[in-house]
């Protein structure tokens, strides 16, 4: 007997520990085998198996069709509901669709969700057939609507359910999804310093049951294996309630999360228990920092000065628009690592939450922001000033805040883009999201790209501006002036440079440094290193700036553009499109931003045909000196510039084929790193 007691209780604790886990939440992926159909595809058996994340503007806008289709699609899912989640609650929770998406299940209108960027959550409890499969349709259209932001934007409107879909199984007593669509947790740090920290934790609660319900709550914060602070409180929820628990965190001695130096990250544990049975379950990142923004000295991050090395982000690639998967994220996240990035600027909308989990664990400083974007050069108004369209910017602003706020990455708020001041006037309106987004989240700053002067540059606690001195106009020269200027005449703010680039083709070759027509079909790559080479010395040289972000980290698209080297791309990226081609200016600021990695590089590589006798030859390193070798003759070692830059001038080639080889000591040994190219000289070439 005693032996088979002995058998029993192994078993009876796994199948204890079995029901527990199947008390807690359950969150099933539902991105597979949908129908799609375009909503005037009225004739039947006309729908597409699809799997999501998806959008139908993949190839039409890529192409730079114009008109890309703009408009409803409809999705539509077989989905089985297990008859044992009878007595649960069932929610939907999508991820992102572009842009208002409505869901029906059986034929019945569910909700609407009027925003293309942020996610949202429906519950479905009540409107299911238990035991059975049940008909999911949503209708997601991205046609234009002047109540609903963005209203334009030199970017593609991808339309579709481009975002993951989940189907979360709760108890009738659970951490509410239903707050924005935000995880039911937000941990707000009160106060941080090396020596302590306050972190207040807010947890929505929901009792969907017709009886009180009496729940413990438990908040703990784990350091790997260890809990290292663990908080507990009793409550009662009346029957059909939602409540709002808060509970303060107190610290000792907090391991901060600090930047790329250290992004290290506490594990938050949020638990909901009925007598012995844990009931519901949700973790977040907590990462302990402080920062604040000096006028005079730039961005400071746990009271030590970093210069914040930014770039800006589109969430699109070729072949594929905005329907990322966690495999294309890694990829973006692993080339800004490998170029040096420190900080990004996520344009112009808020982006996948795996992107900024990606940031939070590499230390890379976010600006987040929602889509109030204006029409830059373009036609048409980025505010139209009705109540429904300042209704939606402001639960986009809310929805980005609550869903977001967790990630430590993140140090400010982004509230428009390119507005203008004539016609419909946002400044108003400006200062409401400002007042909104300081109420929502006390403990970070608000900021805005600007490209002109008025009162809406003086809302927000810092602001930047998008700035082309050598491409749009005037010369890489300007930038300084400008800066210099505006930061006398306004020494109390905080000036950012928010965009600043130049477009480049990789298959548009010049031997000689001649400034393009940003409009026309040439876009020499030469000219686009020459111009961040020029900027970046502007910019490094000035510590007041607090932030600088490259527009941009990846060619996007943008279907009526009409320039470069094809209709429909936007080619300031550092990087292709398709990710696999890094452009000269890309080892530019890998030689000056990555110190850590040896690193050596020849710019004008692929201009493979020249047409001069006597050129320069510049390369990237963050190594002291490199050598020159033309068809093995040396021509010199030259040290590095403050820049990590090396030039040799009036190296002269022979007519035909030459190899141009560099070689780079490390300083190991004899360990050195090279790099060469092979280029034809035409002497005669009638040029």
């Amino acid at each position: 007997m005693k032996t088979r007691h002995k058998l029993l209780l192994p078993l009876l604790a796994g199948l204890l520990g079995s029901m527990n886990l199947q008390a807690q939440r359950q969150d099933i992926l539902l991105n597979d085998n949908w129908k799609f159909r375009l909503s005037h595809q009225v004739q039947g058996n006309v729908q597409n198996r699809v799997d999501l994340p998806h959008t139908w503007n993949a190839q039409d806008a890529l192409s730079g069709k114009l008109d890309y289709k703009r408009g409803i699609g409809n999705y539509e899912k077989i989905l089985h509901i297990d008859e044992a989640w009878r007595g649960k609650r069932l929610f939907l929770r999508f991820e992102g669709a572009n842009s208002v998406a409505n869901l029906f299940v059986n034929g019945r209108h569910v909700g609407e969700h009027r925003g293309g960027y942020g996610a949202f959550v429906f519950e479905i409890t009540d409107r299911v057939e238990y035991g059975a499969d049940n008909a999911l349709l949503v209708r997601v259209n991205n046609g234009e609507q002047l109540d609903i932001m963005p209203l334009v934007g030199d970017f593609n409107f991808y339309g579709g359910i481009y975002r993951d879909v989940h189907l979360l199984v709760c108890d009738e007593v659970c951490i509410s999804p239903l707050n924005y669509a935000s995880p039911g947790v937000r941990l707000m740090q009160e106060s941080v310093s090396r020596e302590h920290a306050t972190v207040r934790a807010i947890v929505d609660l929901s009792n969907g049951s017709d009886t009180a319900q009496e729940v413990t709550l438990t908040v703990r914060v784990w350091d790997g294996g260890k809990v290292v602070k663990e908080c507990v409180r009793e409550v009662s929820l009346p029957a059909a309630t939602t409540s709002q628990q808060e509970l303060l965190l107190d610290m000792e001695r907090p391991h901060l999360w600090n930047g790329r130096k250290d992004p290290f990250l506490y594990r938050t544990e949020v638990t909901l228990a009925r007598g012995s049975e844990t009931i519901d379950r949700v973790e977040q990142p907590l990462g302990l920092r402080f920062f604040r923004i000096d006028p005079a000295k730039g961005f400071f991050l746990n009271g030590e000065h970093l210069t914040l090395q930014g770039v800006c982000r589109h969430q699109d690639r070729s072949e594929i628009g905005n329907a990322l998967r966690p495999i294309h994220h890694e990829e973006d996240a692993a080339i800004m690592l490998e170029m040096g990035v420190n900080a990004v600027r996520l344009a112009h909308y808020p982006q996948s939450t795996y992107f900024y989990d990606l940031m939070d664990r590499y230390g890379i400083i976010v600006w987040a922001e929602i889509p109030f974007v204006g029409p830059g050069g373009y036609g048409d108004k980025g505010f139209v000033d009705q109540q429904s369209f300042r209704d939606n910017g402001k639960e986009q602003l809310r929805e980005l805040i609550r869903q977001h706020c967790n990630h430590p990455s993140i140090c400010v708020w982004g509230l428009f883009n390119e507005l203008k001041e004539m016609g419909d006037n946002p400044v108003e309106y400006i200062g409401e999201l400002n007042d909104l987004a300081h109420r929502e989240d006390p403990t970070r700053p608000t900021t805005s790209a600007s490209n002109q002067s008025g009162a809406l540059n003086f809302i927000t606690d810092a602001i930047a501006w998008n700035r082309y001195d050598g491409w749009y106009g005037g010369t890489p020269a300007d930038l300084g002036k400008w800066l210099d200027a505006t930061h006398a005449e306004h020494p109390e703010l905080r000036i950012a440079i928010s965009e600043y680039g130049a477009g480049a083709s990789i298959y548009h070759q010049q031997d000689t440094l001649v400034k393009p027509a940003p409009a026309g079909w040439w876009h020499p790559e030469n000219w686009q290193t020459h111009y961040h080479m020029e900027n970046w010395k502007t910019i490094a040289e000035r510590p007041y700036v607090w932030g600088s972000f490259v527009w941009n980290m990846f060619d996007f698209g943008a279907a009526h553009r009409r320039e470069g080297d094809r209709p429909g791309i936007n080619d300031k990226g550092l990087v292709t499109f398709d990710r696999k081609v890094r452009k000269d200016a890309f080892y530019f600021y890998k030689a000056n931003w990555n110190r850590e990695e040896p690193m050596v590089h020849i710019a004008g590589k692929r201009n493979d045909t020249r047409y001069r006798a006597e050129q320069e030859i510049m390369v990237f390193t963050n190594l002291p000196e490199a050598e020159l070798l033309v068809n093995g003759r040396s021509c010199g070692t030259v040290r590095t510039d403050r820049y990590a830059t090396a030039a040799w001038k009036g190296v002269t080639l022979a007519p035909g084929e030459n190899e141009i080889r560099v070689v780079a000591p490390t300083g190991k040994k004899k360990e050195v790193l090279t790099d060469s190219f092979r280029c034809r000289y035409i002497p005669d070439a009638g040029r």
